[in-house]
């Protein structure tokens, strides 16, 4: 008998509280000094029984067996997975985002056409026949202004609903008010409309490319569009210099009634490095990941009414404080080419939309002809923790997932390769701000 390969062991911050989790036996405890001692020293416990019952003290073999079979029902799962299927109608975009990652990708307009629509919508119908599946509009902005941007998206509308295709949409929310019509066409399953903070904030950093603000009119889309019965998926891109900005959009997000709609939800993404960064202030305004947790549970602490409007992830923490219980073990993170797809008005297939766009990362065509690059297909479908040699003896492995593909790729080259998650300390910042939050009384809630 040995500690179990899977414990992650950490203390909460800042009270310093020790703690395991372990994702493939589904446990996760608060310890005490006195009980955390053999498992902080490595040592054999006094009561091997106790620790055995909950997965963190096991004989090897037959965890493996444990293992194999999680990685197994993983693979079932994902067979069965919704897959999203991203489509650019165009590149363009009305805004001048000062940290957009597209601005270098140079890509040649051109009319979305008949024709590349109908042999987008009958590449989805043959290739993912029998897959539960659904579609989004992305970008550059999928919601233009003017008569044929419009038509356009009409049109791309009117096919998803004789497929019986749903429809997500991802939008800078400049148009959205003037979309709702439009998007009547089709069933819409969410609008993602990205606010950077409150006005000021906001509109220093996403403007029109003539530098007009942008803020009033991108929360008025909001408005209509929970008015309209639509779900809202608000997004804030978050770097060092907006931040701090945070405390104040959720308050106007309440004053507006967005947090009190049971179809409003948020999102937090990190500003980071993909493939190129224009963040203002260069590379200093952007965070790691450690760096950005720390922050969030400094700003939760000062303004614990943040946790209204928006429930930071830090790792696995946010899914075991509201379920009570660890997900799943995930062996790949990375949903690109599994139950992601990417395609363009130009007839090309990429694998995500991190890749989307990006010249040299095309893994085939839908138009004029189907063609696919099987190879690099089949390595970015062989990319998960079990090819992974960073993955094989990390503790924190099942939940990190390998990261992203497309980080991991910039970085090393190669597809096989890991974009490592600082999953023990992120779950230091994320137990110890939930358990501040609730309050000591509740902590064996949630264990």
């Amino acid at each position: 008998m040995q500690w179990s390969k899977h414990n992650i062991v950490g203390r909460t911050r800042p009270a310093g509280t020790p703690f395991v989790v372990n994702l493939l036996s589904g446990n996760a405890d608060l310890l005490d000094e006195v009980s955390a001692l053999p498992i902080l020293a490595g040592s054999e416990p006094d009561d091997p029984a106790v620790w055995a019952a909950k997965g963190y003290w096991v004989d090897p073999p037959e965890e493996e067996l444990r293992w194999k079979r999680a990685y197994l029902d993983f693979l079932d799962a994902r067979e069965t997975d919704k897959v999203q299927i991203f489509f650019v109608p165009w590149y363009g975009c009305n805004f001048r985002c000062d940290y957009c990652f597209q601005d270098d990708y140079n890509v040649k307009p051109a009319s979305l056409v008949d024709e590349v629509l109908d042999a987008f919508f009958a590449y989805v119908a043959e290739e993912f026949a029998g897959r539960r599946k659904y579609l989004t509009l992305f970008g550059g902005e999928p919601l233009l202004p003017g008569d044929a941007a419009r038509e356009r998206v009409a049109s791309f509308l009117r096919r998803a609903a004789a497929a019986n295709l749903d429809v997500a949409v991802v939008t800078n929310g400049y148009s959205l008010s003037d979309y709702l019509d439009v998007l009547s066409l089709a069933r819409i399953r969410e609008i993602q409309v990205t606010l950077d903070g409150p006005p000021e904030a906001h509109d220093a950093r996403r403007h029109l490319a003539g530098g007009k603000a942008t803020f009033e009119r991108v929360a008025q889309g909001v408005d209509a569009a929970l008015a309209a019965g639509h779900a809202v998926n608000l997004r804030t891109v978050v770097d060092r210099r907006n931040l701090s900005h945070l405390p104040e959009l959720a308050r106007i997000a309440r004053e507006r009634g967005w947090v009190a709609n049971p179809r409003f939800k948020t999102q937090l993404g990190r500003n980071y490095e993909l493939h190129s960064c224009h963040a203002a202030g260069g590379s200093g305004a952007l965070y790691s990941r450690v760096e950005l947790a720390e922050d969030l549970r400094d700003l939760v602490r000062e303004h614990p009414e943040f946790l209204e409007y928006h429930r930071p992830s830090f790792s696995v923490s946010k899914f075991l404080w509201q379920h009570g219980e660890l997900p799943k073990p995930l062996f790949d993170a990375c949903t690109g080419t599994r139950t992601e797809w990417a395609f363009d008005y130009r007839g090309r297939i990429f694998a995500c939309t991190a890749t989307v766009g990006k010249s040299g990362e095309e893994l085939g065509t839908y138009w004029p002809e189907v063609r696919l690059e099987r190879d690099v297909i089949g390595a970015w479908q062989a990319r998960d923790t079990v090819s992974m040699a960073e993955c094989k003896a990390c503790p924190q492995a099942l939940a990190c997932g390998g990261g992203c593909t497309s980080v991991a790729k910039n970085r090393t080259g190669e597809i096989l390769s890991a974009d490592c998650r600082p999953t023990r300390e992120l779950l230091e910042l994320g137990i110890g701000a939930y358990l501040e939050n609730d309050g000591d009384e509740n902590a064996s809630e949630h264990p």
